[in-house]
C-alpha cells in the first residue's frame, strides 16, 4: 500500500508574475487663492491686487476666467477698488491666474 504513494508524481506549477504598468508621473499644481481689491488690471496681460499679504501681481493667461459670485462671465474690464478672489497656480513671480471671482 505504501508503494503506490512512493511512485506518485507531483505536478509542478509555474507561476509567472507580471507587474502592472505604472502610470506616467504627473505633476500636480495646487490652486491657491488670494482675496483683495484690484489695484491694476491690464486685460490679457497682468493684474495686481492689494491683499492682506500686501500687493500681489499675477499673469493673466488666455484661459483665465473672470466671473461673478453666481459663476456668470464678467465681460467688463475690472476696475480699481473692486473686491476679487484670485485663484492661481505658481508662486512669487510665476503666479498664473486661473479664475477671478468678482465679489461686488
Amino acid at each position: 500500500m505504501i508503494a503506490p504513494l512512493a511512485f506518485a508524481q507531483t505536478k509542478k506549477m509555474k507561476v509567472q508574475q507580471t507587474t502592472a504598468p505604472q502610470p506616467a508621473a504627473t505633476t500636480e499644481t495646487a490652486t491657491n487663492y488670494s482675496a483683495g481689491m484690484v489695484r491694476k488690471y491690464e486685460p490679457g496681460r497682468t493684474m495686481m491686487i492689494d491683499s492682506t499679504q500686501g500687493p500681489l501681481s499675477f499673469a493673466l493667461g488666455a484661459n483665465a476666467q473672470i466671473v461673478n459670485n453666481a459663476g456668470s462671465a464678467v465681460t467688463s474690464p475690472l476696475k480699481p477698488g473692486e473686491h476679487v478672489r484670485v485663484y492661481y497656480t505658481g508662486a512669487n513671480q510665476n503666479r498664473m491666474v486661473e479664475r477671478v471671482v468678482v465679489e461686488d
